[in-house]
């Protein structure tokens, strides 16, 4: 049986394959896409900004190309290139060039736009420096032992019945009709039961993460079954039950595309989407597609209001757009780092005590979107604070170079311990079904709203987790690779 999955897992695509697909990825991505946006959109000569963006596109485009083609889930760090590539590259280039930036960030000075692209460079060269440190010296290691866990299926039977009752509390208070109504109007019904931003965020991952990972967990486990055995289809029947329950509390109608994205890809991994190579592949160049052309529209039909008014091309849907708000959050991040409203830390500092009521601590910080939209006077608050505008925030420009050189041998290590986890299963291809894509919420921010859903999947995955004996884990590591 071993060697029958293990010859499935064979890489369908030889060399000359790989390297054509490279060369049409590389050509789309890294110079089609970047060309075609300085021809479509004329410089309105607002700023020199897009100039560092565009090669930051240039760049995201070759990364992206050279993941997906390998067909490795190297998940991690593909969705911080995917988040890059497209908010920091693509969007942040076209919204300068046209003089056409995100309606909820007004009034942006020009003036901020070049050293803001610099920031972002910044992240980026110490990100890749980190990474390539860490491949350097890490790959010296021949061997990283995962330490062996399994699934417990008592603990995933517990989690699973609290997940159902967490989300039939979600819904008592919010009805069951949220699922289907626009993405506004369930907006504010969630902000009539739960007025404050934290506690908000923190129900919301209640009713979402212990059921999310309970029907993870009871897949990999009714995936060591045995064919034939009767257990399977009990387990399977959960399983569908388990994607019901997540399809409302977690609706495509009226949840954030994030979240819905990220339960979306957690379930297709669950199903095995990344287990082979070919299929990786598949994951892979689909989300970048879907990121692309779907997620510019995807709220056209879950609004009040629905937006048919044409668009005159690709890049008009980037121009304007309140969704590719990070570039202009970054430079109010960075106004804010060099003005004396500045505290060094105090952001980080709540988003770790997340938890303390304001009732005890009415001082706490907001969130950093709120923060920054208050430091500027806008009307609108539910703004993005990517991480490098978190990092600005907390310590200024020199903590976007120190945490950038810290996340990428950060990301590379995560990815090396998940790749084989992908195609063995168990508690690890768990965790690797749900942490990787939550990486764009992380990137995109704010920290505090996404601590808080991290902590809780973290939670779930540990409190279902069981140690196996030394005999039976797994190699993590070049040599015991399947792909």
């Amino acid at each position: 049986m071993q060697d029958a999955v293990a010859s499935e897992d064979e890489d369908t695509w030889g060399a000359g394959w790989r390297i054509l697909a490279m060369v049409f990825s590389v050509a789309v991505l890294a110079v089609g896409l970047p060309g075609a946006l300085l021809l479509a959109v004329s410089d309105t000569g607002r700023s020199q900004g897009w100039t560092i963006t565009i090669l930051i596109a240039c760049w995201g485009g070759v990364r992206l190309s050279a993941l997906w083609v390998s067909g490795i889930p190297k998940l991690f760090d593909f969705f911080f290139w995917l988040y890059t590539y497209i908010f920091m590259g693509v969007a942040a280039s076209v919204q300068m060039r046209s003089n056409d930036i995100a309606g909820t960030t007004p009034g942006m000075s020009p003036s901020l736009d070049l050293p803001t692209a610099y920031i972002v460079l910044l992240g980026v060269v110490c990100y890749e420096v980190g990474r390539g440190l860490w491949m350097f010296f890490g790959q010296r290691h021949t061997e990283t032992r995962l330490r062996p866990s399994g699934i417990s299926g008592v603990r995933a039977g517990l989690l699973f019945l609290a997940g159902i009752g967490l989300a039939g509390y979600y819904l008592s208070k919010v009805g069951l009709g949220v699922a289907f109504v626009s993405r506004d109007s369930a907006d504010q019904i969630v902000t009539a039961a739960w007025g404050e931003p934290a506690v908000r965020a923190l129900i919301g991952a209640l009713s979402i993460y212990p059921i999310l990972v309970a029907t993870g967990a009871i897949g990999q486990l009714r995936r060591g079954l045995p064919k034939g055995d009767p257990g399977r289809a009990g387990l399977g029947l959960l399983v569908l039950a388990g994607i019901m329950i997540l399809m409302v509390v977690a609706s495509p109608i009226s949840s954030a595309r994030y979240t819905f994205g990220t339960v979306a890809f957690a379930i297709l991994v669950y199903a095995g989407i990344t287990r082979t190579r070919a299929r990786a592949r598949m994951a892979m160049g689909g989300m970048i597609a879907a990121m692309l052309f779907l997620f510019p529209i995807a709220d056209a039909f879950r609004r009040d209001v629905v937006d048919l008014d044409p668009r005159s091309g690709f890049f008009s849907e980037y121009a304007g757009n309140a969704d590719y708000d990070s570039f202009w959050q970054i430079a109010n991040a960075y106004s804010f780092s060099i003005s004396d409203s500045m505290q060094p830390f105090r952001q980080i500092l709540g988003s770790l005590l997340f938890w303390v009521p304001r009732s005890i601590w009415p001082d706490k910080p907001t969130d950093t979107g709120i923060m920054l939209a208050d430091f500027r006077g806008y009307s609108f608050g539910n703004l993005s604070a990517p991480i490098w505008a978190e990092l600005l925030v907390n310590a200024g420009v020199i903590a976007v170079g120190v945490g950038f050189l810290l996340l990428g041998p950060l990301l590379a290590s995560m990815d090396r311990r998940m790749v084989p986890a992908h195609y063995h299963g168990g508690w690890w291809g768990l965790l690797g079904a749900i942490l990787p894509v939550y990486t764009l919420i992380l990137m995109r921010g704010s920290l505090l709203q996404a601590t808080g859903a991290l902590v809780v999947a973290l939670g779930c995955l540990f409190w279902v987790r069981k140690t196996e004996p030394p005999n039976s884990g797994l190699q993590a590591g070049l040599r015991s690779q399947p792909y």
